[in-house]
């Protein structure tokens, strides 16, 4: 059976740092720079995280944001697309939802408007 990574038990992300305390009692620190979701978010929506998965995944719903502790003990960055982030921070500076079902079908939206546009 492969080893699973530590859960972790708290977290703190400041303008610059996320810091990840874990359960087996080492604590990681990684640049924001590397998830720019979290870089573009007040204070008060980084500190709104939740653990799941015995503290392995953390989650920010007010950014639909989710980290692995796998995937910062490995320092990956945000896999996140260019174009996806664009439209994130497109609908984060509008007020719009946040979430991928939201972003969707928000752009289903616009292309219908677009070609209703067209037609008449």
């Amino acid at each position: 059976m492969p080893d699973r990574a530590p859960g972790a038990v708290t977290l703190t992300a400041t303008e610059d740092t996320l810091t990840v305390d874990l359960a087996d009692g080492r604590t990681i620190s990684v640049p924001l720079v590397w998830y720019p979701r979290l870089v573009h978010a007040t204070p008060q929506e980084r500190n709104n995280w939740e653990l799941h998965a015995a503290g392995r995944h953390i989650h920010w719903p007010d950014l639909d944001e989710d980290l692995s502790v796998e995937g910062l003990l490995a320092g990956r960055k945000s896999g996140e697309s260019q174009r996806s982030f664009k439209q994130w921070l497109e609908a984060k500076k509008e007020g719009r939802g946040l979430t991928l079902y939201e972003l969707r079908a928000y752009e289903q939206e616009r292309q219908s408007m677009a070609g209703d546009q067209q037609e008449g």
